[in-house]
């Protein structure tokens, strides 16, 4: 389904475009605010308008509002989608071509793999911010934690971020053996968090704080709410947890189903799309009612993480409308990846720092205090009805929801089943703004021209895609590749999830990468494989070193930024000890070598 609106609406919403001026009060008057909310780590079905039973009305009402992109896709980890996000650019062309936490040591430093965004590409930010937009951030950044690297530097007027991939919800400390810190700065200086902290409000409380002092000049904002919902740890107030309480007993098998069915009563999938089992989902049958009971557990504190981000959602909305500035912003809501599958207990090196930073217990889990996670089984329900999760290039690790509302005249509650990218974000957003996309140079440097196309023409109704059926769009991360072309799909999944072989899915009609098409359709299967080669190569996309894998390449971050530089640090002390211990050693050997030569001189003595 797509959009119909009258030629009359039609008509005066580009008559109001022709006055979208980035100079001028009455421009500026006329142009929308824009908001873009970005979950961190939400499943396909996560969100109840997409099939989800968690409850998200506020999120819900947008896609009443406006229109849900069912064939939506990202990258299947943070950095690199929200580089492409504020950019329109992909991921290998930005300099992000892998998050730093999971680049192998041969990519450091090579073009495109700096792990932070490059002085070849513009961002929104700094676009809207010289056509005269206010322009705001608030949350998870991880895009770099350098003064070149701070939001401040990329085109954000006020800024309180969190610099690396996560960190703790109730406290400021971080949440995994990758950092030593929680790196948070506020106004690109490093900062602490208030004592009575939770994440998904402090965000919120940001964010209205910079929409509040920036008001008085009427000029439009732009606010980037990056929340850390619903990110390891998984961590929310105990009453919403509580509010949960049993729903999830049946367990991730059947959740999984529910929400399949669930998103086609929606319309979101084709009603006869089949559905795989993943090989790392487990038996819930086959586990004890006490291991079910926790394992339930761990979903109702993910449930209640995704309600409480929903509340903050609520309440910024709701200040919008008691302003008067609701009827005049334009909201994005995107989840940057699929659902997370890493229980950080399964990781040899990471099980020792766990058990000393965090507790596990059944009646703390979601607390200060307490690590939870999804776990493999209970990301495949959040992924349903798709294949796949987060840091793999299924889909469900590329396609996550997208809603966008607020575009002047479009119709309400739509669903549109085109193919679309991070990427038309940035250009979408610029046509809502009326403001001109960059040239080959912008700022006196020559910059990367935007990859995306506008969903503009969706959104008014005036097309039913954006991408011509023979567009190749490229994907790759951390040895995980694809490439899509029209209602199919090329896909190359790396051990342990994938067979590190090409296969071919019409995800249209089989979104869960069901029936691989390979042998069927063998002139396109070769034909797309030739395309992702030259996708490749014009975008420096480097090969995985044999033996990569992206657990063990943390590990590997950790020892390199963590352990070594303190036992840099400690070196000196640790040397001054070993000496004076020496030291001590050596005048104990002698007083001993002495006494027994006195008392050898004695015996002579006596005889």
């Amino acid at each position: 389904m797509n959009i119909k609106i009258n030629r009359a609406v039609r008509g005066a919403f580009i008559c109001a475009g022709l006055l979208f001026h980035p100079c001028g009060h009455a421009a500026a008057a006329s142009r929308p605010n824009i908001v873009v909310l970005v979950a961190d780590d939400w499943g396909y079905s996560d969100v109840g308008a997409f099939g989800g039973e968690i409850a998200t009305p506020n999120i819900d009402s947008l896609a009443r509002a406006g229109m849900r992109f069912s064939n939506f896709h990202v990258a299947a980890s943070c950095s690199p989608t929200r580089a492409m996000l504020l950019t329109g650019v992909d991921n290998h062309r930005n300099g992000v071509g892998n998050m730093p936490e999971a680049m192998p040591a041969v990519h450091e430093g090579k073009p495109g793999y700096g792990g932070v965004l490059n002085d070849r590409v513009v961002t929104l930010a700094t676009l809207l911010k010289d056509g005269g937009y206010h322009t705001y951030i608030a949350g998870k950044w991880h895009l770099g934690k350098t003064a070149a690297t701070l939001p401040g530097q990329r085109g954000f007027e006020r800024s309180f971020i969190q610099a690396d991939s996560g960190s703790d919800n109730w406290e400021e400390r971080p949440y995994i053996f990758l950092y030593d810190q929680a790196s948070w700065f506020d106004q690109d200086r490093p900062t602490h968090l208030p004592a009575d902290y939770y994440s998904s409000s402090f965000i919120v409380d940001k964010t209205l704080g910079y929409i509040k002092a920036g008001r008085a000049d009427g000029k439009p904002f732009f606010a980037y709410v990056a929340f850390q919902a619903n990110h390891i740890p998984v961590q929310a107030p105990r009453a919403l947890i509580d509010k949960y309480n049993g729903r999830y007993r049946a367990g991730w098998t059947a959740l999984r189903e529910a929400r399949r069915q669930r998103a086609v009563e929606l319309g979101l999938i084709p009603k006869d799309a089949a559905m795989v089992t993943m090989a790392s989902t487990a038996d819930w049958d086959a586990l004890t009612p006490s291991q079910q009971r926790y394992e339930a557990r761990r979903m109702e504190v993910y449930a209640a993480m995704g309600e409480a981000m929903d509340q903050q959602v609520g309440r910024l909305i709701a200040e919008l409308k008691r302003t008067g500035e609701y009827e005049h912003t334009v909201f994005v809501f995107l989840s940057d990846n699929g659902a997370e599958p890493t229980d950080p207990y399964d990781i040899p090196a990471a099980r020792l720092w766990m058990y000393m930073h965090y507790t596990r217990d059944f009646d703390r889990l979601g607390g200060k205090g307490a690590m939870s996670s999804l776990g493999p089984s209970w990301a495949s329900a959040a992924a349903s009805p798709l294949s796949t999760y987060k840091f793999f290039a299924g889909e469900g690790g590329l396609r996550t929801p997208l809603i966008v509302a607020g575009i002047p005249g479009m119709q309400a509650d739509q669903i549109s089943s085109t193919l679309t990218h991070v990427t038309d974000i940035v250009p979408t957003l610029l046509d809502a703004a009326g403001i001109a996309r960059p040239g080959a140079t912008y700022g006196g440097r020559r910059v990367e021209a935007l990859t995306g196309s506008s969903l503009m023409p969706v959104l008014q109704g005036a097309a039913q895609r954006v991408h011509a059926p023979d567009q190749a769009i490229g994907y790759e991360l951390s040895g995980n590749s694809a490439l899509f072309k029209g209602d199919y799909k090329l896909l190359r999944n790396m051990p342990p999830v994938g067979d590190n072989q090409w296969h071919l899915y019409d995800i249209a009609s089989d979104p869960g990468e069901v029936h691989d098409l390979g042998r069927a359709l063998p002139a396109l299967f070769a034909e797309m494989q030739r395309d992702y080669a030259a996708y490749a190569r014009d975008n420096g996309v480097l090969p995985m070193p044999a033996g990569y894998d992206y657990k063990v390449q943390g590990q590997i971050y950790a020892v390199k930024h963590v352990l070594l530089p303190h036992l840099r640090e400690a070196a000196p002390y640790v040397l001054a000890a070993l000496a004076l211990l020496c030291g001590w050693l050596l005048r104990r050997r002698r007083r001993r070598n002495d006494a027994r030569a006195a008392t050898g001189r004695a015996s002579s003595a006596g005889a």
